[in-house]
């Protein structure tokens, strides 16, 4: 139940940044929620080769090369969905994967944390 609630999550975080930012576009919520499954999917097995491969940078930067790894799931995202879930460069990879870092993080320990207790 845990991850089914973090995938809903993500599609409305994907919905609310595809409204905030002009150049990251998500289509509906089918499409939000699909890609929510997807990066699920590429964070559980492409996600922590980039994290071992790129430990010196990451250890070089304190940890901030971990959100270009998250940029990069999210254009590996894009690839797979195609017109569904659209992001259009880098720069924006990178801005909805610290926004989504951001929002995941004070969700989850303000209103997700209690509700699970």
């Amino acid at each position: 139940m845990k991850w089914f609630g973090g995938i809903l999550l993500n599609a409305i975080l994907f919905l609310l940044l595809s409204w905030l930012i002009p150049s990251f576009i998500v289509s509906s919520f089918g499409a939000a929620l699909l890609a929510s499954i997807v990066l699920a999917i590429v964070n559980m097995i492409v996600r922590p080769i980039l994290v071992i491969l790129t430990l010196p940078a990451t250890i070089f930067t304190l940890g901030l090369f971990l959100f270009i790894i998250n940029a990069l799931m999210l254009l590996l995202t894009h690839q797979i969905m195609g017109d569904g879930f659209i992001v259009e460069n880098f720069g924006t990879a990178i801005i909805v994967a610290f926004m989504m870092t951001l929002l995941n993080t004070f969700l989850s320990s303000t209103i997700l944390k209690p509700i699970k207790s």
